[in-house]
C-alpha cells in the first residue's frame, strides 16, 4: 500500500510541476517513467532496457504515421492548395456572417483532417480570420469558431487515431466510429456557439431562421457520421444491408467518375503545358481532393494509415506538377516530418511511461507473472475511478477542466499516464477510456490558454488568451458531457 501511495505522489508531483510550468512535459514524462519503475521495484537493468530502451519505440507506428501526416500537411501549404480551397469557399459564401462562418468552419474542419502543427494553423488563420472579420464577425467569435474547427478536424485526423490504437490496443473501426460521432456533435456545438454569440453581439436579429439552418447542418453531419460508422458493420437488418450495398455502389460509382474526370483533367493539362497552347492554373479542381484522399481510403477501404498518406502525397505531386515540384516534395518530406518532432519526442516519453506502468508488450506471456507496478496501483485506482456508467458520465464531466493547463487529463500531459493506469487496472474498458480522453480533451484543444495556437490567435486578434477560454469553456464543457454520453451508449 505504501508503495502505491508513493507512486501516486510521483504522479501528483509531476502534475504540479507541469501545471506551474516548472518542468516541460517532454522532460517530465521520461523522468516520471524512470521514477515509477524504480519505486515500483523494477531492477535498474530492466529500467534501462525495458522502460527506456523498448519504451521509447513502443509507439513507433504512431509517430511514423505522424511524420507522414506532417509531410502531407507541409505539401498542402507549399503548393497553395489549402489557401486556394479557403478562398474558393469565401467566394461562395456571400456576405452574411452566419453563412460565411458555416463555410469557413466546414473548410477548416476539412483541412485539419490532414493539416497539423502551428505553421499550418497560422497559414490557414491568416486567410480565414480576415474573411470572417470582413463580414463583421467579432474577433472573439471568429477566434472561437476557428479553434473549434481545428479541434473537430483533429478529431477526424487519421494520424491522431494511431496513438489511441497504439496505446490501448483498439481496432481502427472502434476509434473511427466514435471519432465520427464526436466530430458531428462538435460541428453542432460550433454552430450553436456562433449563432448564440452572433445574437449576443447583435449581428443577427432573430434566432429562428438560424436555428432551422443549424438543425439542417447538424442533422446532415450526424447522418453522414452515422452512415460512415455503421456502413462496415452491415448487420443491423436485411434492409440496412441492402441500403449499405447500394450506398457503397453509388459511392464507388461517384468516386470512379470523379477519378476519371480528374485523370482526364490531369492529362489534358499536361498536354497544354507541353504544347504551351493555354495557361493552366496552379491549383486545379482535382487538387482539392488531396486532403480528402487519406480519409476516404482509411474510412471506406481500410487502407493502412501510412499507405493512405503516401498515396495522397503521390497524387498531390502528380496533380500539382510544375517547375520546382520535386523540390517542394523533397521539402515536404524533410521539413514536414521535422515539424512533428515535438509530438514524436512526446510519444517517446508516453511509450516509456506505458512500459513503466503496464510493462513491456508481452511481459505477462513471457514471464507468467504480472508487471510489479500494476499490482501496487490496481487497488488504489480501483477505489477512485468510477466503474458504473453514471459515475463515468458525471464523474469525468465534473473532472473535465483537469484537461486544462497541462492537467492530469490532458493527453499532452499526464493523460496517457492516467489512461495507462486505468488500462492496467481494468476498471474501465479500453474503448471507454478512449472516449473519455477524446471528450475531455476537447477542453484542452479549444480552451487551454497554454496552447501555442491559442496564444498566437489571441495575439493576432488582439484578445486576452484567458478571455477566449472563458467564452468557449461553457460550450466545450457541455460538448465533453455529450461526448461522454456517446461513450456510454457505445461502450457500456
Amino acid at each position: 500500500m505504501l508503495t502505491g501511495i508513493a507512486l501516486l505522489f510521483i504522479f501528483l508531483g509531476m502534475a504540479v510541476l507541469m501545471f506551474l510550468r516548472k518542468m516541460p512535459v517532454l522532460i517530465a514524462l521520461p523522468l516520471m517513467a524512470v521514477a515509477i519503475a524504480l519505486v515500483g521495484g523494477i531492477p535498474v537493468s530492466a529500467v534501462l532496457t525495458e522502460v527506456i530502451g523498448k519504451g521509447s519505440v513502443r509507439l513507433a507506428e504512431a509517430f511514423t504515421i505522424s511524420m507522414f501526416g506532417g509531410m502531407l500537411s507541409f505539401f498542402l501549404q507549399k503548393t497553395g492548395v489549402a489557401e486556394s480551397l479557403i478562398k474558393k469557399g469565401a467566394e461562395l459564401s456571400g456576405d452574411d456572417p452566419w453563412s460565411v462562418g458555416i463555410i469557413m468552419l466546414l473548410l477548416v474542419v476539412l483541412l485539419f483532417t490532414t493539416l497539423g502543427g502551428l505553421g499550418a494553423i497560422i497559414m490557414v488563420a491568416t486567410i480565414v480570420l480576415p474573411i470572417m472579420a470582413s463580414v463583421g464577425m467579432t474577433p472573439m467569435i471568429a477566434g472561437g469558431l476557428f479553434l473549434i474547427g481545428i479541434a473537430a478536424g483533429g478529431t477526424l485526423n487519421a494520424g491522431n487515431w494511431a496513438l489511441y490504437i497504439g496505446v490501448m490496443g483498439l481496432e481502427v473501426v472502434t476509434v473511427r466510429n466514435y471519432a465520427l460521432m464526436l466530430a458531428a456533435v462538435m460541428v453542432l456545438f460550433a454552430v450553436v456557439f456562433m449563432t448564440v454569440e452572433l445574437r449576443r453581439a447583435r449581428q443577427i436579429r432573430s434566432l429562428t431562421p438560424y436555428i432551422r439552418r443549424a438543425g439542417i447542418v447538424a442533422a446532415s453531419a450526424a447522418l453522414l457520421a452515422a452512415a460512415a460508422s455503421l456502413a462496415p458493420q452491415g448487420s443491423l437488418s436485411v434492409v440496412w444491408d441492402g441500403a449499405v450495398r447500394w450506398g457503397t455502389l453509388v459511392f464507388e460509382l461517384v468516386l470512379a467518375a470523379v477519378g476519371v474526370a480528374a485523370l482526364i483533367g490531369i492529362v489534358s493539362d499536361l498536354m497544354r503545358k507541353r504544347t504551351g497552347t493555354a495557361e493552366v492554373p496552379a491549383v486545379r479542381w482535382y487538387s482539392y481532393l488531396i486532403p480528402v484522399l487519406p480519409l476516404v481510403l482509411i474510412l471506406f477501404y481500410q487502407v493502412h494509415f501510412i499507405t493512405a498518406f503516401f498515396v495522397a502525397l503521390l497524387y498531390g505531386y502528380v496533380v500539382t506538377l510544375r517547375k520546382g515540384s520535386l523540390n517542394i516534395l523533397t521539402q515536404a518530406v524533410l521539413e514536414g516530418s521535422s515539424s512533428v518532432m515535438p509530438a514524436v519526442v512526446l510519444m517517446f516519453g508516453i511509450g516509456m511511461l506505458l512500459n513503466a506502468i503496464i510493462g513491456p508488450s508481452g511481459y505477462a506471456q513471457q514471464t507468467g507473472s504480472e508487471w510489479p507496478v500494476i499490482g501496487y496501483l490496481r487497488p488504489l485506482i480501483a477505489e477512485v475511478v468510477p466503474t458504473t456508467w453514471t459515475g463515468y458520465l458525471f464523474g469525468f464531466t465534473l473532472a473535465a477542466p483537469l484537461a486544462l493547463y497541462r492537467g492530469p487529463l490532458n493527453v499532452w500531459g499526464l493523460g496517457y499516464g492516467i489512461a495507462a493506469v486505468m488500462l492496467a487496472t481494468g476498471v474501465i474498458a479500453p474503448p471507454a477510456i478512449m472516449a473519455m480522453l477524446l471528450s475531455v480533451g476537447q477542453l484542452q484543444s479549444v480552451c487551454d490558454p497554454t496552447n501555442t495556437q491559442n496564444v498566437w490567435i489571441a495575439n493576432e486578434l488582439k484578445l486576452d488568451v484567458q478571455s477566449i477560454m472563458w467564452r468557449t469553456l461553457p460550450y466545450i464543457w457541455a460538448l465533453a458531457f455529450c461526448g461522454l454520453l456517446i461513450g456510454v451508449v457505445m461502450f457500456y
